[in-house]
């Protein structure tokens, strides 16, 4: 492991304070129904005591996320009262006062302080193999390129509003603190991350196994395999106290109140459908796009009733829920169940043959790239999950760039639709342009000497993106579909995009269960 030097470290703070700037100045920008969640979660908290928390539903916008965060809303809403007091009351729904927007943007720009030291300590963990004289083209500063001014965390938490950017400051911090062998603070970091957001139970069955694998287990056979006789029940008590305090804390209040099956009622509201009001491009929007094409073939060849066939069409599927026309209706139970398959492989590779830290990093990735592509009402915005933790392999080799290239091109612009405002049209566009242009620019160069980081079908692949935005964004408001097709573009972006990382997904696997142990273990030294 390398750490950045003196230079480094003067223009790692330089590219902090531009991009603090840059978010400074989209604090007048669109903002999403977001924005209101949290400030009823700002009123709640600060308003009620803590045992009606979750069970206050003045607003359909109810608290339902985990209790650390729920402390973190009180916390600020203290900060919040003298911004504007009116944002606390409960009954002032959708209020939106110019002190209430510059208070909530400031708190997202100011708590992003931890995603800033995050990215630092990942620098610190950069393979120092591939260092150059030039600066722009260290690994390091690459990275600290890549993540702190990543397109979608950019967009999602400082234009559409959320606190994305402090969320992940945790889960790269916890990935850091295990590449640096300090398991126990990766743990404790990690376990706090899930009691703010539970989104992050995606990965958590690569957490358990690599920390069970790898630091309960003392040593491996030389073949690899696990020696049992080398287990510590020591360290597995220490993990244990740690992760099982973490939730003690958060829980243990409502618990003693008798709460925690309406906290977790909250937390997985099954109730929802499929997928999310715009399909997250996963297995899922493939899946509804190849039932819709059958039931339209259906309806022209009559052997489907018209009347049916409607009632079942795309309303449901972009609000909530989708009934099925064709295809047997998918349930909760079936997603788990294909989300298990889809990252078992991966999880008994890290349990079979670890390949160090950066085997945990890349089972991480699959877990979240499996868990997108079929959980149960997925959030577009769940993509960052894999694409941030990507970034540290994209600095690292050749093969990983490529992947990379291909899932943040697409997943980046799968987040388009949720920027639909016309003023910010041109922001989106020219932070997504910069940041894909300098994404592929750097890496390239990183491994020139290797060749080329796309085959000759990717690049056609995300060349086909251009078009596809130039017809959502600029033909379509132009012709009559709006009137007879109104979610044309959001079809067409989810399924093209749900391509791509589906692509990747699977050229991940692949690529994690073909790479020889001794590559891994040379990469971790």
């Amino acid at each position: 492991m390398a750490a950045l030097t003196a230079v480094s470290w003067s223009c790692f703070l330089t590219l902090s304070i531009g991009v603090s700037l840059l978010k400074c100045l989209l604090i007048t920008t669109y903002h999403s129904t977001d924005f209101e969640v949290h400030r009823n979660w700002l009123a709640i908290t600060h308003s009620l005591p803590v045992s009606q928390w979750y069970y206050e539903a003045t607003s359909e916008w109810t608290l339902d996320y985990p209790p650390l965060f729920a402390w973190f809303e009180y916390g600020l809403s203290h900060i919040a009262k003298y911004f504007d007091k009116e944002m606390l009351v409960i009954q002032h729904l959708n209020h939106a006062s110019p002190a209430t927007v510059l208070f909530q943007r400031l708190s997202v720009i100011l708590t992003d302080i931890v995603f800033i030291y995050t990215v630092r300590e990942c620098c610190r963990c950069v393979n120092g193999r591939k260092e150059s004289k030039e600066l722009l083209e260290e690994p390091a500063f690459i990275l600290a390129m890549l993540l702190l001014w990543n397109f979608g965390l950019l967009i999602i938490d400082h234009i559409h509003f959320q606190y994305n950017g402090f969320l992940f400051g945790f889960l790269l911090l916890s990935v850091a603190r295990l590449l640096q062998n300090r398991h126990l603070e990766g743990a404790l970091v990690f376990a706090v991350l899930l009691n703010l957001k539970h989104i992050y139970l995606y990965v958590a069955p690569a957490y358990g196994i690599y920390l069970l694998r790898s630091y309960c287990f003392t040593k491996s056979a030389p073949d690899g395999s696990v020696q049992w006789s080398s287990f510590s029940f020591t360290r597995l008590v220490a993990l244990g106290t740690i992760v099982c305090s973490v939730f003690a804390v958060s829980f243990g209040p409502f618990i003693t109140m008798g709460q925690l099956p309406q906290v977790l009622s909250r937390l997985f509201p099954f109730k929802r459908g499929l997928c999310h009001a715009y399909w997250a491009p996963n297995f899922w929007a493939l899946y509804n796009a190849v039932d819709k094409a059958l039931s339209i073939l259906g309806l022209k060849l009559k052997l489907l009733d018209a009347d049916g066939a409607s009632k079942a069409s795309m309303t449901g599927g972009l609000v909530q829920e989708f009934r099925h026309t064709v295809l047997p209706s998918v349930s909760p139970l079936t997603t788990f169940i294909c989300t298990l398959v889809s990252i078992t492989p991966a999880v008994l590779c890290l349990w079979r043959k670890p390949q160090g830290p950066r085997g945990f990093l890349r089972c991480l990735i699959i877990c979240a790239l499996g868990s997108f592509m079929f959980g149960w009402h997925v959030h577009e915005k769940a993509i960052l999950i894999a694409i941030l933790p990507l970034s540290l392999m994209a600095v690292d080799n050749r093969r990983d760039a490529g992947i990379f290239i291909i899932l943040t091109t697409t997943g980046h612009l799968s987040l388009f639709p949720l920027i639909f405002t016309a003023p910010e049209q041109p922001i989106k566009i020219l932070l997504m342009l910069l940041f894909t242009i300098y994404s592929l620019a750097s890496l390239q160069r990183l491994f020139r000497k290797e060749g080329s980081l796309l085959s000759w079908l990717e690049a056609v692949y995300l060349t086909g993106l251009v078009p596809l935005e130039v017809f959502c964004e600029v033909v379509y408001p132009l012709t009559s579909w709006q009137q007879t097709l109104p979610f044309l573009p959001l079809l067409l972006t989810s399924v093209y995009c749900a391509l791509g990382v589906t692509y990747s997904f699977f050229k991940l696997y692949l690529s994690m269960l073909t790479e020889p142990e001794g590559m891994q273990k040379r990469k971790d030294q």
